[in-house]
């Protein structure tokens, strides 16, 4: 199983997501694009949260310089990217897949986020409270609908707010996974925590 891990907008929680969802399935991981904080990526992050040592970390088809859109930050490394030569890695675990930003994040000037997500791939979508936030994880559902992109299920990150959850959760119909709290701090004992709490709705997924 291929989980794609996309967000309703930048700095939701996708890599924290990411990181309970590879522990709980002991899956790889891969993050395609990384723009920025090549000193300590979101792989680097990953990999300091997981407490098991079966997953892979698979390098990146793209590490930028520059913690900006990634069109933008591959003009400012003098790159451009061509999607073309993002490819799955080859693997017989499950792999989770982390986006960058939101489905229209632009990697060059055509091609979007949204079109790294490959046929055989579900997704996650990572969604946080704030004001308009049920806007934004609404178009995200229905641009992953309008694609026929099978949606494997939502993860609410931060505080609990029962009413934003339960009108996107009755307006989508797509499946809930877990709630991620607003921790002081994540490590291995909190991710191992969520991941034993995700574990069984995600065996359901996979």
């Amino acid at each position: 199983m291929k989980l794609f891990i996309t967000g309703i907008g930048t700095d939701v929680g996708k890599t924290i997501t990411s990181a309970i969802i590879t522990e709980a399935l002991e899956a790889d991981y891969w993050k395609p694009v990384q723009a920025g904080d090549l000193h300590f990526s979101d792989s680097h992050k990953l990999q300091s949260l997981l407490s098991n040592s079966k997953t892979k970390i698979h390098p990146n088809s793209y590490a930028l310089q520059t913690p900006a859109s990634p069109h933008y930050a591959a003009a400012i490394d003098g790159v451009a990217i061509d999607i073309q030569n993002i490819t799955t890695p080859k693997t017989n675990n499950h792999l989770v897949i982390e986006g960058a930003g939101g489905l229209f994040v632009p990697l060059n000037q055509t091609a979007t986020i949204l079109d790294l997500i490959q046929p055989d791939y579900k997704v996650i979508v990572v969604s946080r409270h704030y004001l308009g936030s049920i806007n934004h994880t609404l178009l995200t559902i229905e641009a992953l609908q309008n694609r026929k992109i099978a949606i494997a299920g939502i993860v609410f990150s931060g505080d609990e707010n029962p009413a934003t959850e339960s009108i996107i959760l009755s307006k989508t119909g797509v499946n809930f996974i877990g709630r991620i709290d607003n921790e002081p701090y994540f490590d291995q004992n909190v991710i191992f925590y969520y991941a034993e709490k995700f574990k069984e709705n995600l065996q359901h997924i996979v």
